[in-house]
């Protein structure tokens, strides 16, 4: 509050308890320097929530003593307290590799919400919809085409050999084999199809992933890629 907000607030509390009136003007512009001193930081109001002179009225109402600065402060912090402690930090929406931006935002958006000018960010539930997506990433993530920058994809293609080929196929135009379960070695759809080992008494010793598919998985997925068209 500046001076004069202090002053509106000292009118106000005159009001309800003329004990706090200064008839002096020596007295009444210290007290005026002292309460904006320890109160300069604190805002008359805010949009959520807060407001010195309910925080006033409150202390007034249930206190026989008369009312001091720290009686204002007190409900202020408490008030801070508590919104920052119902907050979670949102994602940035700022490029995570500018280190400086994005602490920049973190800080600005804690800032906002314990001044009570922005409301505290909750966790929001898992949903299946896209409707909580930061627009601003949403658009990022448009231009960029994928949440992995192809330059990770190129780099983890060894060390996924399946998902490779499947992104490459798909990328041909060719049917896309993981999206039906393969009748050869029921790999369900989304998984590898799997190479087994048959023992001597034709049982199967283990599986091992395939980097490709099974023909016969690849044909019913052209199959089912061929009806779609035909379905529409």
């Amino acid at each position: 509050m500046d001076r004069r907000e202090i002053a509106a607030l000292l009118a106000y509390i005159g009001r309800l308890d003329p004990r706090t009136i200064r008839t002096d003007q020596g007295e009444a512009r210290d007290q005026l320097a002292q309460w904006h001193e320890l109160l300069g930081d604190v805002p008359m109001a805010t949009p959520h929530g807060w407001d010195a002179r309910v925080a006033a009225r409150q202390h007034i109402r249930i206190s026989p003593y008369p009312i001091l600065p720290a009686d204002v402060a007190r409900p202020w912090e408490s008030y801070r307290r508590d919104r920052l402690a119902r907050h979670t930090d949102p994602t940035p929406s700022v490029d995570p590799d500018d280190q400086a931006a994005w602490t920049a935002e973190l800080a600005g958006t804690r800032r906002a919400v314990a001044t009570g000018t922005t409301q505290p960010a909750q966790a929001r539930a898992i949903t299946s919809g896209r409707d909580g997506i930061d627009p601003k990433l949403e658009a990022r993530l448009r231009e960029i085409g994928s949440c992995i920058p192809p330059a990770a994809r190129a780099a983890l293609a060894p060390y996924r050999p399946a998902r490779a080929a499947r992104e490459a196929a798909v990328a041909q135009g060719m049917p896309d084999a993981l999206s039906v379960r393969c009748e050869w070695c029921l790999a369900q759809p989304g998984e590898p199809c799997r190479r087994r080992r048959i023992g001597p008494d034709d049982g199967a010793r283990g599986t091992a992933p395939r980097a490709t598919p099974h023909p016969g998985r690849l044909d019913l997925a052209a199959a089912q890629q061929a009806q779609q068209p035909a379905m529409a």
